[in-house]
């Protein structure tokens, strides 16, 4: 059995966390730790685990985990760095969800984020945690940086039409809309009840999202160029999911067989996706509280374009689940376990 840590465990991805590790078969006992709660039982801030989890917090000094197998740190950016570099260096596999890693150098690290990177000469080899592309890397990892939400659905939409070379990359347009519990546990005046219900809004529209940074790295590495995309995100009035209508224009006339069999070949294997069609469009609320990623891809014979709908969870394969899946391979356990239920309908 291993023995799981979790740094920042009171916000929506740690609570997540601690949901899917308590009815992981393979993961016992948890530790878990904040600023705010140290001290307190985890369901003082996660009412929902009241009676379900007996587990008291502690402080977040990394000597607390060193005798865990892993370690996820949900932090803020800039937070995460330190506590990583004296975990892994103590032995203790680290699952990283927030953006300290994600990122392959200093450089764009500083232009995007700003804050002080404490271990960045591992950046250019640390793991990008999405396992549909990385898993036998991530395998032999001890530190994974954990996808971000938008980067998650958008790069498994678009990663089969990259690889085959279908597309032309500088023609990508991403529309992505996010239930608000994207935004964080930390009320916002855009997030307050009154101002996001029965509405839809974009947000850092134009490149300004730090979202931009990964998925233009991790698209660029699957079509072997530099790429920059139009990426609008959206807080929409739902608790949870992401949806992404992302639009490509394609190198030569294509059919929807083509279209069809390039993502059957890609993820035909992967447990995780589920491919739909153009009379089965994805929903976000089939994906609600699980792991799984929709897509449906669907040819344009007007445009010559490739319109691709991809919907996940953003607190479980844009979070959560996915660190979790991260953490199996990383152990060699079964990709799925813990993982294989988990949804929420209607």
């Amino acid at each position: 059995m291993l023995k799981a840590g979790i740094i920042g465990a009171t916000g929506y991805t740690g609570g997540e966390l601690l949901k899917i590790l308590a009815n992981h078969p393979e993961v016992e006992p948890i530790k878990a730790a904040s600023r705010s709660n140290a001290g307190n039982q985890v369901s003082n801030v996660h009412k929902f685990l009241y009676k379900a989890l007996d587990l008291e917090e502690c402080t977040i000094d990394t000597e607390n985990f060193t005798d865990c197998d892993v370690v996820f740190l949900a932090l803020p950016h800039g937070a995460s760095s330190q506590s990583a570099k004296e975990l892994v260096s103590q032995g203790v596999k680290v699952v990283d969800l927030g953006a300290d890693f994600r990122l392959r150098t200093l450089e764009s690290y500083n232009e995007w984020y700003g804050a002080e990177h404490k271990w960045p000469e591992v950046l250019a080899d640390t793991v990008y945690g999405l396992p549909e592309i990385y898993r036998e890397r991530i395998k032999g990892a001890d530190l994974v940086a954990n996808p971000g939400c938008y980067p998650t659905s958008i790069i498994l939409g678009l990663m089969p039409l990259l690889k085959n070379n279908m597309v032309d990359v500088h023609t990508i347009v991403a529309d992505s809309k996010s239930g608000v519990s994207g935004a964080g546990k930390t009320p916002t005046a855009n997030t307050h009840y009154p101002d996001m219900n029965d509405g839809i809004s974009a947000y850092k529209i134009a490149g300004h999202h730090r979202h931009t940074a990964e998925i233009e790295q991790e698209l660029g590495f699957l079509a072997g160029e530099e790429m920059h995309i139009t990426f609008t995100p959206h807080l929409t009035p739902m608790t949870r999911g992401i949806l992404s209508s992302i639009t490509v224009t394609a190198k030569q006339k294509l059919s929807q067989k083509e279209i069809d069999e390039c993502y059957y070949e890609a993820y035909k294997d992967e447990y995780f996706i589920r491919l739909r069609s153009m009379n089965d469009l994805p929903n976000t609320k089939w994906v609600a509280g699980s792991n799984y990623c929709d897509i449906a891809a669907v040819w344009d014979e007007r445009t010559g374009r490739v319109n691709v709908i991809s919907v996940i969870d953003n607190l479980v394969k844009g979070a959560s689940g996915q660190a979790v899946q991260n953490m199996n391979l990383m152990f060699g356990l079964e990709e799925n376990a813990g993982l294989k239920l988990g949804f929420i309908y209607p």
